[in-house]
This record gives C-alpha cells, structure tokens and sequence, in this order.
C-alpha cells in the first residue's frame, strides 16, 4: 500500500522568510504581508489544496550575528520587518474550515499564563485547529529586546521550556473540570466554582498559584510542535512533541534523526507514531522539468547572498562574515540552533562546505533541500525521501508569493492524489484528530495528560 505524504506550508508574517531577496521579483506579492487578504488568499490555496496546517515561524530578535550588526538583515529583508503571527489566525480561520495553525511562540517571550490564555482563545476561535511550535529562542537581541544580557546557554533554555509547559498544562488540562461550565440559566450558574481549580505550581522559574481563568477549549492543549534538534531538544520533544520538524541538506541526517526521535519518544513512554516528522523543503515545480529549472533560474538571479549569510549566521550563532569565503569549513559551534551548525559540517562526510557554497545553498530554500522539476519529479523526490528517511511529510516553505504554494495545490497535490499518495478529502474533528487520529484531546499516554486531576477538596461556594 502506498504511503501517504503529509503537506504543511512554512511562513512567516514579513517579507523575506527563507528564500532572501526574491522579493524583488517582478509580481511577487511577499511585501503585502501586512495586508489580510494576503493571508486569507494563502489559507484557502492552502486549504483548496487539503493541505494540513500553515505553520508560521516567528522572531522577535534581529539577526545581528553576522557582521556584528543588524544592517544586512534589514537590507535584505531577512525575516524583518515581521509582524505578530498569532493576530492573522483569527481572520484565516473565518475563511476556511479544515486548515490547521501553527503558531510559533517561544518561552522567552511571555509569562505562562497570559500565553495559555492567548492559545486557549486561538483554539475557540479556530473550533480546535490550533497549535503551538513551541521554540526556547536562539537570538541574543530577542533576549536583550526583553531586558536580558543575552540568551541562556542552549541547554538551559529547555529548562525553563520544561518549568514553562509544567505551568500550560496544569492550566489547560486540569484547572476547569470537563463539566464546570454547566449555563444553567435557572439558578444563575454558568460555571460552577466546586470544578474549577488552583494549580498552585511552584516551580524553578514560574510560580503560578491561582486558577485558569478561560473555560476549555476544543483541545484544550493546542497540538504541540517542536523543532528542537539537539540532543536537548529531542528529548524534550520525544517527551511533549505531537509533530517534530527538522532541517537537514541531506537524506542521511534525516533518517538519522527521524530514527533517534522516534526512539526516544518510545523511551519517554509514548508509541513511536505519537510524534509526525516534518522535513523543510523548498519546491521550485513546472509543467516540465525544463519550465522549472528555468524558474529556479530566475529566482537565484533575486537570490541575496548576503541575506542568507545572515540568516544563517542567525541559526548557527557563528559570524560567517569572519570566515575566508572560499576556506573549507571545520565543524561549526555557536549557542543558538546547534543542528544547523553541525549538519554543514557533516551532511555528506565527503564534503567540506566553503562560506560561498553555503551561501549559494541558503540563497533559496535556506537550510533544507530545494527539489526542482515537473510535478511528476517532484513527487518522485518526496516519495524516495520519504521512503529513505521515514518521513511522515514535508514542511514546504516558499520562494515567491503567490507562485510557490499555487503551484503546489495546483500542480503536485493532483499528481501525489493520482499515485495514492495524498489525501482526498480532510477528516472531520479537531487538529489533533485530523492528523494524529484519534480524540480531540492529549492521549492519556502524553505527559501533558497527567495533569487532569487537579481537583482540591474545597467546601461548596
């Protein structure tokens, strides 16, 4: 029986998000980001397109690394200016019925409890389509944007993600009981206060005392999303992760971590499926293989070079501007996000990577692969990577707006359906149920579930 690929679409709320400088391109609409209809036109090609979910990376620090400055990045585009993600769901929601939202919101960006509030509203307005890419942070000028020196070393981050998601999931799954809104109008109770609990949580980082203050919502717990690729990182996946994502250059890291995570997630007690795989892919797809390559070639004429260098110097959190250009690399060590700074180092075992080849790879597509060619040779690749790799599906970026994601729905979405290998309608239900299959809430196997008992003795109101 052929496999089926999982599709998910990686944006971002500014102009240049992966693909630097294709922005200039004549008829690219990257620079209406700022606009509603923009991302309501997005989300119904999405959705048109049966696509699962709009995955929506943010920052809200500025790539500073390279050069020592931010000039390049605001030059360049490279993800600023960028713009609140969590404010365009509501509208996108309105206009589609099945697409899913992931939003990235990182734990050093707000207090617990506010956030959960935030996601709790997002999972009601969306009738249960939310999610949370839940990210520890990676730029130092994000940490200082917020009154810090700097951000905790790599490892510690995940300490205070770990504190951070102790405090959700005492608020989502175990503050209101299922049946404290009871709305009984005749004795003027809507929520009856015996069902509804302080958490009373006292942690390293967050002490949080009192009660949620939102009734629950259809998932309670957004779907939980993860990017962590560190050793660190997998585990505190393999632990709360519903869907993971990574960003390698080759099949051979990818099959690695695939492999790893779901090991892991065994070991935290879950069933090695609990956890869907998402790799970053850029696709450049035509009527031919010819018409696609062509297009590819028109994009690297757009493609800055420089804001790729400091996007990527971003990632690894290494000054790539004090490298000769032209020297073989060593292996990469920076504080920010450690896999992408070791998969230019070790991708392919005979390859050396350079500072110019670097660049010229993360032109377009950034730190994951670019597959180029008719719909028929797209799928080909998707299939052998999957295959290769145990991929569950793909985290597709874009290049150019509208084209990117149009061509998807239009072109490689009929060609994947006519293999068998696609999705021919949604399932009905919640996020949750339309991707992982089964109930709408955290299965009692996730550690997130533990929470639900809550209940206090306390005396009737």
């Amino acid at each position: 029986m052929t496999r089926q690929i999982r599709l998910n679409a990686f944006a971002m709320n500014c102009v240049g998000h992966i693909s630097s400088g294709v922005w200039r391109l004549p008829g690219d609409t990257a620079h209406k980001y700022t606009d509603l209809e923009f991302w309501i036109d997005l989300a119904q090609t999405l959705e048109r397109g049966l696509v699962d979910g709009l995955f929506i990376a943010d920052v809200i620090g500025l790539y500073d690394v390279h050069g020592g400055n931010g000039d390049q990045a605001y030059r360049s585009a490279a993800q600023v200016p960028v713009n609140d993600p969590l404010q365009l769901v509501p509208a996108m929601a309105a206009f589609t019925k099945h697409l899913g939202f992931g939003i990235t919101a990182s734990v050093a960006f707000e207090h617990p409890f506010p956030f959960a509030r935030r996601m709790t509203t997002l999972d009601h307005l969306t009738k249960g389509r939310a999610g949370w890419n839940i990210v520890t942070s990676y730029l130092d000028s994000g940490a200082r944007n917020l009154g810090a020196a700097q951000m905790l070393d790599h490892d510690n981050r995940y300490d205070v993600a770990e504190d951070y998601l102790e405090v959700c999931y005492k608020l989502w799954e175990g503050s209101w009981e299922d049946d404290a809104v009871i709305r009984d109008a005749a004795r003027n109770i809507y929520t009856d206060p015996r069902k509804v609990h302080e958490i009373q949580h006292e942690g390293r980082y967050f002490k949080v005392p009192g009660a949620f203050v939102s009734e629950p919502s259809p998932q309670r717990t957004p779907v939980l999303y993860q990017a962590g690729a560190s050793s660190r990182g997998r585990d505190f996946a393999a632990k709360h992760a519903e869907s993971a994502f990574v960003a390698a250059p080759s099949k051979k890291l990818t099959r690695e971590y695939v492999a790893d995570l779901r090991r892991r997630t065994v070991a935290a007690g879950r069933r090695a499926d609990d956890i869907l795989t998402f790799a970053q892919f850029t696709l450049v797809i035509g009527e031919t293989d010819a018409q696609a390559q062509k297009k590819l070639d028109l994009y690297k004429q757009y493609a800055d070079r420089d804001g790729a260098l400091a996007l990527m110097s971003g990632w690894t959190g290494v000054d790539l501007s004090k490298f000769d250009p032209d020297a073989p690399l060593g292996d990469l060590e920076g504080n920010a996000i450690q896999f992408t700074a070791k998969a230019f180092s070790s991708a392919d075992p005979d390859k050396v990577w350079t500072v110019r080849e670097i660049a010229e790879f993360a032109g377009i597509g950034g730190d994951g692969p670019v597959i180029v060619g008719s719909a028929a040779t797209v799928a080909d690749a998707l299939q052998a990577w999957q295959a290769e790799t145990g991929l569950d599906g793909f985290n597709l970026a874009a290049i150019t707006h509208p084209g990117t994601f149009r061509d998807v729905t239009d072109l490689l979405v009929p060609e994947l359906q006519r293999r068998g290998a696609y999705k021919t309608s949604y399932a009905e239900g919640t996020l949750r149920e339309k991707l992982l299959g089964e109930g709408p809430r955290l299965p009692a196997r996730h550690h997130g579930a533990g929470h639900r008992n809550l209940a206090h003795n306390k005396e009737p109101a």
